[in-house]
């Protein structure tokens, strides 16, 4: 028999026609044979085993069919990642599946109450036929929140008798909502600046206030300890950092530059393919370069504005593997609002060749009005004085170097400089410029030769260096009233040309310029400690220029 069949392996269910031991052991010839003694031990048989047939009495099938069908679905019920429970008319819990069994009491509890709650409504307020569920939102404890979906369970005439409920833990789900409303909350907060009431602020006035806005909206967004907000310097392709929090040792002794090399680091490489970084573990990372003491974890991403990366955003934890793909995609939506914030009040001119534009861009404006009236004047008292002979010539003289003036403004604000070597006679004999040996050191022409434009029309004696190292050859063979250098130039900084001019001569007036408030080394932080004069930032006005000169000049004769 047992070569004519595939049957091997055979549960049998004890009953009256079974009680013949005979017949059982006739079974076992031919099977392995399974015996139990009722329906639960049969169900949780064919749930622990697999059998190739049931053998049972015609009474006992129909219930053992149930009994299996039943026992599956709570099989599939218990593979569901979701909580599934049926609870009766007084919150007692009749079954619950697997993943609700895990449920802690501070959870389960309170379901209980709510399904008990939910019996109650459909009880009172449900129409018999209503097999409808109802949505409920179940926070147990602080942080955590699922969403319950409670269902009545009615006989075949309609009468209610549990509840069923799915419950979903939607905590994380909540978290990034949560989240995502944080960084709505921050982005309007940055993008609502008003550079109206704010254009008549210096940048790095305009810088302060959007580095406080940042900072603080971040910490909601963002969990770190260090962060950082640096743009990129199209001309030096050197990430400048403009906004930071928690950064360890010397910001500026940071040399970072957009490229994909190991040496530019993750910031660097993030800048020149625009591609967010996470780096889990920085002690195995080559990229990573140590700014925040005891870091573990960093994300990168991107600085975007219309499609250009124009700078990165950068923030460590002290924890291992802190940021994942969430935070990366939270990361880039908060860095899309900095980099609105940062056009919206106008910071993100700090490329160089732009901002020397808007410097002689506002030159330009402010004396072309007043040339203009200088010669309009002239041209009347030409027509006035006919006759005059002598005073006519002097007009002429007056309208000649005017016009010449104007061109060489225009030429100027397009980037052309003027080729003859001649200077402009003075405009008037000021009693603090005039004769003043100044030198003006920055690396680049326009920047010199705007400054050198508005200074010796007032009688000053200008001489120019195109950087540092040239300034610093000047100071070592001249004695000069004021000294007028950038920051931050190729061949020695704007600190060393102020300690250079110190220690030539410690009366000489430093004034120190720089571009969007850059402060590399801290230079003003220690200049102003040993003596600087004033610091100008671009872009100035030429009023602005002046009265720092006339000023810097007037307190050293004091002195």
């Amino acid at each position: 028999m047992a070569n004519e069949t595939d049957l091997r392996k055979l549960l049998v269910l004890s009953g009256p026609n079974f009680k013949s031991g005979d017949l059982l052991d006739s079974l076992r010839t031919a099977f392995d044979v399974h015996v139990v003694a009722d329906l639960d031990q049969a169900i949780d048989a064919l749930r622990d085993h697999r059998f190739d047939a049931v053998l049972a009495d015609t009474g006992d099938f129909l219930p053992l069919e149930r009994g299996v069908v039943t026992q599956r679905a709570a099989v599939v019920l218990d593979t569901v990642g979701d909580g599934v429970v049926v609870v009766g008319a007084g919150g007692e819990l009749v079954w619950a599946n697997r993943r609700a069994r895990e449920f802690p009491r501070e959870v389960l509890d309170p379901l209980r109450r709510l399904c008990r709650d939910a019996y109650e409504q459909f009880a009172t307020r449900a129409p018999a036929g209503d097999h409808r569920g109802r949505k409920h939102s179940l926070i147990p404890t602080e942080g955590q929140y699922y969403e319950v979906i409670c269902s009545p369970v009615r006989d075949s005439e309609g009468v209610l008798k549990q509840v069923a409920a799915v419950v979903v833990n939607a905590t994380q789900q909540r978290r990034q909502q949560q989240k995502l409303n944080a960084i709505d909350r921050a982005g309007r907060e940055l993008v609502r600046l008003d550079f109206g009431a704010l254009s008549n602020r210096t940048a790095p006035e305009r810088l302060s206030v959007l580095e406080d806005r940042i900072i603080r909206c971040s910490r909601e967004v963002l969990s770190y300890q260090h962060f950082a907000v640096l743009l990129l310097d199209e001309r030096t392709n050197r990430l400048e950092p403009i906004v930071f929090e928690g950064l360890g040792g010397d910001i500026d002794s940071y040399e970072i530059f957009a490229g994909t090399g190991v040496d530019n680091g993750i910031s660097g490489y993030v800048a020149a393919t625009g591609r967010s970084y996470i780096c889990p573990d920085v002690r195995s990372d080559p990229r990573y370069k140590s700014c925040l003491p005891n870091a573990c974890s960093s994300l990168t991403v991107p600085l975007r504005l219309h499609d250009k990366v124009i700078g990165v955003l950068n923030v460590e934890s002290d924890r291992m593997g802190a940021f994942g793909e969430e935070d990366r995609q939270f990361a880039e939506i908060f860095a899309g609002y900095v980099a609105m914030s940062l056009h919206v009040l106008k910071l993100l001119v700090f490329e160089r060749h732009e901002t020397h534009t808007q410097v002689s861009g506002s030159i330009c404006a402010q004396l072309t009005g007043p040339l203009n009236d200088i010669l309009t004047e002239a041209a009347q008292l030409q027509e006035d004085y006919i006759g005059h002979d002598d005073l006519r010539r002097r007009l002429d003289g007056i309208i000649v170097w005017a016009t010449q003036a104007r061109k060489s403004l225009q030429q100027v604000s397009q980037g052309v400089t003027a080729g003859d070597g001649e200077t402009a006679g003075p405009i008037e004999q000021d009693p603090v410029l005039t004769g003043k040996r100044i030198l003006v050191a920055d690396d680049e022409e326009l920047i010199r030769q705007t400054v050198c434009d508005v200074l010796v029309p007032y009688g000053a004696l200008v001489d120019v260096a195109a950087d540092g190292a040239e300034a610093i050859r000047y100071l070592a063979v001249k004695q000069y009233d004021l000294v007028i250098s950038d920051i931050k130039m190729p061949g020695a900084s704007g600190y060393e040309v102020f300690a250079a001019a110190k220690a030539a001569h410690d009366d000489t007036a430093v004034i120190l310029i720089t571009a969007f408030g850059y402060d590399p080394g801290h230079s003003i932080v220690r200049a102003n400690r040993e003596g600087l004069s004033a610091v100008l930032f671009k872009p100035f006005k030429v009023r602005e220029l002046l009265d720092h000169c006339r000023a810097a000049l007037t307190k050293t004769a004091a002195g």
